[in-house]
């Protein structure tokens, strides 16, 4: 059995370019999803947050028209009452990255708010670059990478094929005018080489042990994928 970290955001908003505070949190689907696919194949999963709060949903994650209709929306939901780890998490700042087999980053925008800039997340995604145990960070979860510096002192993730939401998505999500920055636009500022798949499709990027996808429906191809690596 495997000990999974799942680093999630302990935002409640994310504060736009007019300084209007946006209500959100994690992605119901981007935790469920993969919290699913690694229990149900026995393995343990361990919730992390900044200060060790309890995270918020972000209560758009639950509508029927982000998860296709009613049943699905039902079925999140569900999966988000039995995430149990979810109400008990620990503090960021107090884990060993070496405790665990794999670590796990969820999106929703929260982490534009919070791990975009938590030395914390920083130094123990860096660790868990360098270890090569299975990484996993989707859609917006990528804007924790920003926070990470290498032992050269540039970004640890500068140079690696990679994938998060992309300019297009947020365009289309109705953000990408309003936000202070753009994820993809901040990835590829830091060098890494971004890769885009077709909008709201299912698209992961592997390079070495970093494993990334673009948005909501990346996420359970993204666990099978972390699954896989764990056998």
């Amino acid at each position: 059995m495997a000990k999974i970290l799942f680093v999630v955001t302990g935002a409640d908003h994310w504060t736009l370019a007019d300084g209007t505070k946006h209500p959100t949190g994690f992605w119901a689907e981007e935790a469920v999803a993969p919290h699913r696919a690694f229990t149900g194949a026995g393995h343990e999963v361990v919730v992390a947050t900044p200060g060790g709060v309890v995270p918020t949903v972000d209560r758009g994650s639950l509508a029927p028209d982000v998860n296709g209709g009613r049943e699905g929306a039902d079925e999140v939901t569900a999966g988000l009452e039995a995430f149990e780890e979810l109400r008990r998490p620990v503090a960021l700042e107090d884990v060993d990255p070496d405790a665990y087999d794999a670590v796990f980053y969820p999106g929703g925008h929260g982490p534009m708010e919070d791990l975009a800039v938590d030395p914390a997340s920083g130094r123990l995604l860096t660790r868990a670059l360098a270890s090569g145990k299975p990484l996993g960070v989707v859609c917006h979860g990528p804007a924790a990478l920003l926070a990470a510096t290498g032992p050269d002192g540039g970004n640890a993730f500068a140079g690696y094929r990679l994938t998060g939401f992309t300019n297009t998505e947020e365009t289309q999500a109705g953000f990408a005018d309003k936000a202070k920055w753009l994820l993809q636009d901040r990835l590829v500022a830091l060098g890494a080489d971004f890769q885009e798949g077709e909008p709201w499709a299912p698209f992961i990027i592997t390079d070495r042990n970093l494993i990334t996808g673009q948005n909501p429906a990346s996420s359970a191809p993204l666990a099978a994928e972390m699954l896989s690596r764990l056998d």
